[in-house]
């Protein structure tokens, strides 16, 4: 994060994994709960472990509800997690548990098809899930094109993470 910060000159917001991924070199951070799962230890354990750390940080931090989304493949969150996603056919889970993140306080909501993924949230998906927010949707996994981010954008995405796409050196041209 501090070497970003000498070429990057926007604000860092970070999205731990858990406790252990935490750092007050960043400026802000997404304090996820995995409200599409049944896992407790990514619901409040993990939680509760950085509550300890952050008691006394000078972070901004920003409640998410953080909903794992199938992306055609195992992804690293459910790997760990050990939380099956939530299949994108099913909108209506989808749009009811990104809604009651909402009546639990979350500032944000966070559709996630995992790193790598095989398919991105399909732009219906997005749109339902918005329709029924008055927060911000973070939107993420397997935007590889241009086409893909204009679509998500349109359907409601306040905002994007291209992970797969840096990982993999996609030419945006």
């Amino acid at each position: 994060i501090l070497a970003a910060k000498e070429i990057i000159k926007i604000p860092i917001v970070i999205f731990p994994g858990s406790h252990h991924q935490l750092t007050e070199n960043a400026d802000g951070l997404l304090f996820l709960n995995l409200i599409s799962g049944d896992n407790s230890d990514y619901l409040i354990g993990h939680q509760r472990l950085a509550a300890a750390q952050l008691l006394k940080s000078k972070l901004e931090i920003v409640p998410t509800g953080y909903l794992l989304i199938d992306g055609g493949h195992e992804s690293a969150v459910q790997r760990v997690s050990q939380t099956q996603p939530l299949p994108q056919n099913d909108v209506d889970s989808i749009v009811h548990t990104a809604f009651a993140g909402q009546l639990m306080g979350n500032q944000l909501i966070y559709l996630e098809a995992g790193s790598g993924a095989i398919t991105s949230i399909d732009p219906e998906v997005i749109k339902s899930v918005k329709n029924q927010l008055d927060i911000p949707l973070i939107v993420g996994g397997g935007l590889r094109s241009l086409q893909q981010l204009e679509s998500s954008f349109l359907a409601g995405a306040d905002m994007l993470v291209i992970g797969t796409a840096i990982e993999q050196k996609i030419n945006w041209n």
